[in-house]
């Protein structure tokens, strides 16, 4: 297939690409940078110049191709809001231009917009919450719409992704942890948060590609929690820093924007994703790349 990719110069596409160029697939990579194009140019793809933000580039990008993937999002989360509404606005764009058309769309949310379980692994089955509760569920609402205008859709949902240079959420901890001299988890620090391999995750988006004929969620789960407490420890050997236990009540003035996260608890399950994708995945866990960090 020939695939047009926004996203495709950031941490998941970079592994993407590769993974798609394996198995056959031709890539047209959205850039709005020269230095973007040039890396693109260099991996084998095929450049189209504009922004996410310039909605009309879409239809140019999604006619060129057999099949779209939706990786690009602004992780500037002191405008974390905006960023959800423009990204839902972009996904509404691709789809007008794909309506109609049965390609295949593939796009990008979080573990974290499944709603209701208590006590157990968020699971595939597990609708979204409420935008007005969590901006970034405007991503799989904006989908779902895609959805009904005759696209086949696929919703992955990304855990903390991670490899030896980038690790989620933990990369801003690491951030606050310089800024404050110590690493902190909050309360007893038994919250845990899913994750996987910056290469397990792209095997995934390959395969929700070949495979998706319809809607489906998927999870790029390989772990389904791995506990804040263990990884700060981590942290603070590797960065010489010590490792403190503050109260939910410090939370906001410690983490700022990421206050919520830091104490988030959440579980997630890809059992169903495995056995639709035949997704095994086989790349390193957390903590054995958090022990190996190469900016720490």
């Amino acid at each position: 297939m020939r695939v047009f990719m926004t996203g495709a110069t950031g941490f998941i596409g970079s592994a993407l690409i590769p993974e798609l160029r394996k198995a056959g697939h031709q890539v047209l990579g959205l850039s709005r940078s020269d230095a973007g194009a040039a890396a693109l140019k260099a991996a084998g793809v095929d450049v189209l110049r504009g922004d996410v933000e310039q909605h009309d580039i879409f239809k140019s990008g999604v006619t060129q191709t057999d099949a779209t993937i939706h990786l690009a999002f602004n992780h500037d989360f002191s405008k974390f809001a905006q960023n959800c509404e423009n990204d839902r606005r972009a996904i509404e764009a691709m789809g007008d231009a794909l309506a109609g058309t049965k390609k295949v769309f593939i796009t990008t949310s979080g573990t974290g917009m499944g709603k209701g379980a208590v006590g157990r692994p968020v699971t595939e089955d597990d609708d979204k919450v409420s935008s007005k509760e969590v901006p970034r569920a405007m991503s799989e609402e904006a989908a779902d719409r895609v959805a009904q205008k005759g696209v086949r859709v696929g919703i992955v949902r990304l855990p903390q992704v991670h490899d030896t240079k980038k690790a989620g959420l933990v990369t801003y901890l690491i951030a606050v942890a310089r800024e404050k001299g110590f690493v902190a988890y909050v309360g007893d620090g038994k919250n845990q948060w899913p994750a996987a391999h910056v290469s397990d995750v792209a095997k995934l988006y390959r395969l929700a590609l070949e495979k998706t004929d319809g809607y489906a969620r998927y999870h790029a789960v390989a772990e389904e929690g791995v506990g804040v407490r263990e990884m700060s420890e981590i942290l603070g050997k590797g960065l010489k820093m010590p490792v403190r236990s503050i109260s939910p009540a410090e939370a906001q003035a410690h983490f700022g924007w990421m206050a919520h996260f830091a104490s988030w608890d959440l579980r997630a399950s890809s059992l169903k994703t495995r056995k639709a994708l035949g997704w095994e995945p086989t790349g390193p866990k957390m903590m054995q790349d958090l022990e190996k960090l190469e900016w720490l």
